[in-house]
Order: C-alpha cells, then structure tokens, then sequence
C-alpha cells in the first residue's frame, strides 16, 4: 500500500494569482462556441486562467472520458462515447480563431477503440496543418497500448513534436498508472525517437508522489537513453477526491536540482517547478529547442 504524509497546506511557492481578463473570457467563448474540450479543464490544471489569459489551450480529442482510471488524473473514467467525426474541423477552426502558433493536441485514453484513437489525432492534426500552415504542432499521446501501427499512424500525420508521459517512477506504476507500464511507454517514446531525427521526443514526470531521488535521476537516464529531448518535471497535486493523496510537497531548489540533472544528461529542453505542466508555455520549449 502506498502510504502518504500528507501536507495540510499548501506552501507559498504554490499559490498563484487568478486572472480573468477578457482574453481570458474570449479564449472559454472561442471553445465553448465550438464544442471542444480542453484537458486544462478536463484535468483540472492549475494554470488554466493563466493559459486562456494568453489566449492558449490544450485540446483534449476523443471525448472527456477515459478508458482508464489513473491514480492522479481528474478525467472521469467510464465509457466513453464515439468519436465525434466532426471533431477534427472544430479544433482547426479554433485553432484559426485564437491565431494559435503552436497547437497543443492530447486525448483521453480509448482502449476501446482498435488502434486507440490515432486515427483521430491523425485526421485532426492534418485539418490543423490546412488551417495554420505555418503552426507549430505537439501531440500528447497515451500509449496506444505499445501498437506501433498506431504510433506510425500519429507520426505520419507530421507533428512537430511528439510528446508521451511516463509519469513516475516504475516502482509507483502500481497506484498512479494502474493500466500502463513504464516500459511500454519507453518504448513509444523510443519509437517515435527512431521515426525521424527532425521530430522532436518529450515526456514529463510528477513529483510528491513518493517517489526517492534516485528513482527520479534513473527515469531521466531512462527517457534520455530512449531519445526523449524534451522534459517537463512538475508537482502532483491531488485533483479530487478518491484520487491519491500528495505525498509532499517539494521545493522550488529540488526542482533546480533536477532541471541541472537533466540538463547534464543533455536534454535539450528543460522545464522544472512546481506549476509546470506537459503543455505548459509548450511553444516557448519548441523555440529553446
């Protein structure tokens, strides 16, 4: 059993002030319009205001309901419904409309479709790259179940980064990714790596989970050694109730430590602290990259 020390309040290094500007409003009305959803409200992420504030967000295709149940994650898990075919168009035209210059596309988990939703994220970034021609474009995929066909499905399409999240460490896969494996999804980042040397490789990791240091510096030599580029490192904060408890919550100085240990195993990119997300400021990564 994973048992916790669970912090009764939040330190000040993870308060963050709301805004609700009118980009802010203009970025919900934009979505709302088109009937999308977002995985910043789906997971219920903590620099959601800030994202609309800058006229940005992560859509999230497929639906809002996962095949899965992950230990950390605020989508609803259940039975999702079928895909909507329309989809694609919509994400485009939102796409257009916010005047996106790198466009962010993730998805629930749909192990109950046979090649595990590429075919969607596919159609949809092809109608993205008709709409903006000159946008950037990132995928966050779930594992596909380790099906190649499926990861090549996605990666024909051309996305400009590929990005699949391991999470955690292996020894917490058994409360925070239940259905997954840390090896399988090595693999599709390995995959992905081997695919083609202009597509760029990205994962992210949770911490405060419980999770020891030299558990996190092996899955950094891990991602690193499966050609991953790109690292996202952020705090776990419990989404709902039922979810797992945080185990602790960690400080700004040891995400430092990890961005300089990440850095020396020669990421290209490293974002680390506490609010930072897989999506977070994503096109600011593609540039440094």
């Amino acid at each position: 059993m994973l048992t916790t020390t669970e912090p009764k309040r939040f330190p000040p290094w993870l308060k963050k002030k709301l805004n609700l500007g009118e980009e802010n409003i203009w970025t919900r009305e934009v979505i709302d319009s088109l009937s999308l959803h977002t995985v910043c409200d789906s997971a219920k992420c903590p620099n959601i205001n800030e994202c609309f504030s800058r006229g940005t967000a992560t859509f999230l295709i497929l639906g809002n309901v996962c095949t899965r149940n992950c230990g950390f994650c605020a989508v609803t898990p259940g039975i999702p419904e079928e895909p909507d075919g329309d989809e694609h168009l919509r994400i485009a035209e939102a796409a257009k409309r916010l005047n996106l210059k790198h466009v962010v596309i993730t998805s629930v988990t749909r192990d109950d479709l046979e090649d595990g939703g590429a075919t969607q994220f596919a159609a949809t970034i092809k109608e993205v790259r008709n709409k903006l021609t000159n946008a950037t474009i990132e995928v966050l995929t779930p594992d596909f179940n380790g099906d190649e066909k499926s990861i090549r499905k996605v990666l024909e399409a051309g996305p400009t980064v590929f990005n699949h999240n391991v999470e955690t460490v292996p020894r917490l896969y058994k409360w925070v990714r239940q259905e997954a494996d840390y090896e399988r999804s090595l693999s599709v980042l390995r995959y992905a790596r081997g695919y083609s040397a202009k597509l760029r490789t990205k994962s992210g990791l949770m911490l405060g989970m419980g999770e020891e240091k030299e558990e996190v510096v092996n899955v950094l030599e891990d991602l690193k050694s499966a050609g991953c580029e790109m690292i996202t490192i952020g705090q776990y904060l419990k989404p709902s109730n039922g979810k797992l408890e945080v185990f602790r919550f960690v400080h700004p100085d040891e995400f430092k430590e990890y961005a300089d240990l990440a850095k020396a195993l020669g990421f290209r990119y490293v974002a680390s602290a506490p609010f930072v997300r897989s999506s977070y400021c994503a096109e600011e990564g593609l540039l440094k990259v």
